[in-house]
């Protein structure tokens, strides 16, 4: 598929190149988001900034597929990048991550109307263009365990009219493109996800998101009410079957797992760089010495230190399999996510009971580390669907067999 874009460069009449990615800058990037992180955290607003550092810097295209002019990193790169943002500001990472992932799903196996692509890609030259996929609602929850989607699409001439209600939008108020989850009015019914853009006739964004974590990301409700989709604009559009938003493919799972467990992880490493400086800075006057000339702080961040070294190392040791096109690594990733999460949140408690009030403090990072890195838990595959799938598998491969 090559880029149709409506906008053109005037001299060659090619479409604009995408931001070079810029690797290099990645710790600048995070010192920037950090900054700016606490003032976000406690307005619940959208880092706009945050999201044009990351486009300018090309993070937020880093895995457009190399046949569309894009730098097609790979999972590794893409965990590395979810890191560092995630230790600046997780809610730019989680967005960036939604982003990334839909890009990459495209670059493996394109699905994407080429035109709508093409324009996505287009904006995406010139400004940051955010993605996300809305498939929770109200009753049905998260369609990954099976039910129809209370959204509905029905035809009328050359499009669809789409009308339903979405939750947990992340990043809803800074989309440039929703990718809705919903079913047709049609007998049998098909599902799929229907491209719509922001600012459609009919689509508004309810500020419902007061959540104790990732309050910057807005993860706001969505509703559409009768919101025109041309009729081609659709990804995967099939027939209802009967768990239609099941499980997607073990790649794609483990590009989920494996990129938002990095997220998390970078969030407690940036839990336990202030740490570190805490126990410097603080000097009781009892003890005349810092903190950390204390064994006992000594010994309890060489814990925590340990527990995120093993975690990442995992992280990228699996990202890298996935890379190579390692199937059971992909399979496998699931579980990384339930170990690397773990790592993480553990990591931050251990942070808090070293700190007691500094570290729940207002004033001071830590305690919004805390509330963040406790978000990992709600993200697709959870805890107990990992555990349970690979349990199974575990007595599968124990079963006496005839």
């Amino acid at each position: 598929m090559t880029r149709t874009a409506p906008t053109e460069d005037s001299a060659t009449g090619a479409a604009p190149p995408l931001p070079a990615l810029d690797l290099d800058r990645l710790p600048a990037v995070t010192e920037a988001l950090a900054a700016r992180a606490d003032e976000h955290d406690r307005d619940a607003s959208f880092p706009t900034e945050g999201f044009a550092l990351a486009w300018e810097t090309g993070l937020l295209t880093a895995t457009v597929a190399a046949r569309h002019g894009g730098p097609e990193a790979g999972l590794a790169t893409t965990t590395g990048i979810l890191r560092a943002l995630g230790a600046g500001d997780p809610a730019v990472a989680l967005v960036t991550a939604m982003t990334l992932f839909t890009h990459a799903a495209e670059a493996r196996t394109p699905g994407w109307p080429p035109a709508a692509y093409a324009a996505l890609l287009d904006e995406s030259a010139t400004a940051p263009a955010l993605v996300n996929s809305l498939r929770v609602e109200p009753e049905l929850g998260s369609p990954v365990r099976g039910g129809l989607p209370a959204t509905t699409a029905r035809r009328s001439g050359g499009d669809w009219l789409l009308s339903g209600r979405k939750i947990y939008s992340t990043g809803a108020v800074g989309l440039s493109r929703m990718l809705v989850f919903a079913r047709t009015e049609e007998d049998p019914a098909r599902v799929g996800s229907f491209v719509v853009r922001a600012g459609s006739p009919g689509l508004s964004i309810e500020p419902t998101w007061d959540h104790v974590g990732l309050r910057a990301s807005r993860s706001d409700d969505v509703v559409l009410d009768s919101v025109r989709v041309p009729l081609a604009d659709v990804l995967g559009l099939t027939e209802a079957g009967e768990t239609p938003g099941a499980r997607p493919d073990a790649t794609t799972g483990a590009w989920n797992a494996l990129g938002l467990t990095a997220l998390y992880l970078g969030v407690a490493g940036a839990a336990r760089d202030w740490l570190a400086g805490f126990l410097h800075e603080r000097v009781p006057t009892a003890l005349g010495a810092p903190l950390a000339t204390l064994p006992r702080f000594q010994s309890a961040v060489g814990e925590i230190e340990s527990a995120l070294l093993g975690a990442n190392a995992l992280v990228d040791t699996f990202a890298a399999r996935v890379d190579a096109g390692d199937e059971a690594a992909a399979r496998q990733a699931g579980a990384v996510k339930v170990l690397g999460t773990r790592a993480a949140t553990t990591a931050v408690e251990q942070a808090l009971s070293l700190t007691g009030n500094h570290g729940l403090t207002r004033a001071n990072p830590l305690q919004r580390h805390y509330r963040d890195v406790l978000c990992a838990r709600v993200h697709t595959p959870q805890d107990d669907s990992v555990l349970l799938t690979t349990g199974r598998a575990a007595l599968d491969r124990a079963r006496p067999r005839p």
